[in-house]
């Protein structure tokens, strides 16, 4: 009788994830640090699928240690933490999870939006403080009305441009190429997009190709008037070049769920009360983390019982 496939949990996951990867599937989980090498050493052979995050992925150099791997299933939509390029030079399967999130980030979105115009949570901390008996609280801006740019127009960016719309907002977008039938304004590139607009959204996939999308010469044209939402990743924003531009005056504001270099948050967005920060929490509810850890569940099973996987990443599919 063949052995069934091994399946190889890579990082943490969602506790009841884990369990039923464990209970139903059998699966191993890869210690941390260094007790990896001992255990890939022997439990490596057999493994044909690894779940995983975008918080953690699957590296090329973890794909060698696993010669038989063929497919690496990703919670979440992101998975700019897993060598895509590599996986498919060698024939693995990469999937994650879209659409399931997409109304929670694009939510996430639009809080941000309007947290950072009209300073919601500077205004909380002001009441908590006391200071409300010094004097009023200052006159913050407007979300209604203002000229919206979403960088990256897939299925996030698309979901924030409807209900920013509702609020009587302009559209403006930069993706990699036009969207056909959406009726938004297209800037030919990011730099021109945030010049002609009040709040930049940035809903862009993570990855090595949008390193650093949203650059100095980005920022500087969104300019001192204008806002930054980034619910994408925080590699996509040239993090020290915004907090140099927010303490200059050259920004009027962010709101960011993602950083550079999570869970560290530079000290000087911490002591900001022109910026909103949340802890990457874009897709943190308990419908969508259940929907998510359905379909990861739902793309192992695809991929065990037929070698393919509901949804794979675009790379794989080109």
């Amino acid at each position: 009788m063949t052995e069934a496939p091994r399946v190889l949990q890579v990082g943490p996951l969602k506790p009841s994830l884990s369990e039923t990867l464990r209970t139903r599937y059998r699966a191993l989980e890869l210690p941390p640090g260094e007790a990896s090498a001992d255990f890939l050493a022997e439990h490596a052979a057999g493994v044909t699928a690894a779940v995983t995050s975008g918080r953690t992925g699957v590296d090329a150099a973890l794909m060698e240690r696993l010669p038989d791997l063929r497919a690496v299933i990703n919670f979440g939509v992101g998975y700019d933490t897993t060598d895509v390029a590599r996986a498919v030079e060698r024939g693995i399967t990469v999937s994650n999870t879209p659409d399931v999130l997409t109304d929670c980030v694009a939510d996430t979105a639009v809080g941000l939006a309007l947290d950072v115009t009209r300073g919601l949570s500077a205004a909380d901390r002001f009441v908590r403080r006391g200071d409300w008996a010094q004097g009023p609280y200052p006159l913050m801006h407007r979300l209604s009305g203002r000229r919206i740019g979403i960088l990256g127009l897939g299925r996030i960016g698309q979901a924030v441009a409807t209900r920013l719309s509702a609020f009587g907002c302009p559209i403006s977008y930069h993706s990699r190429r036009e969207v056909p039938g959406v009726g938004y304004t297209y800037a030919a590139t990011p730099r021109e997009l945030a010049a002609g607009v009040d709040v930049l959204v940035v809903t862009a996939a993570g990855g090595p190709s949008s390193t650093h999308l949203v650059d100095r010469e980005v920022l500087e044209a969104l300019g001192p008037d204008g806002f930054l939402v980034n619910v994408a990743r925080g590699s996509v924003v040239d993090e020290e070049a915004l907090v140099e531009l927010l303490l200059a005056g050259r920004l009027r504001g962010a709101g960011l769920d993602v950083f550079a270099h999570e869970p560290q948050v530079p000290q000087a967005l911490l002591d900001l009360d022109s910026v909103v920060l949340l802890p990457h929490l874009g897709s943190g509810t308990h419908e969508t983390r259940a929907a998510m850890e359905q379909m990861v569940l739902d793309n192992l099973d695809a991929f065990l019982e037929r070698g393919s996987v509901l949804t794979p990443v675009p790379e794989v599919t080109r």
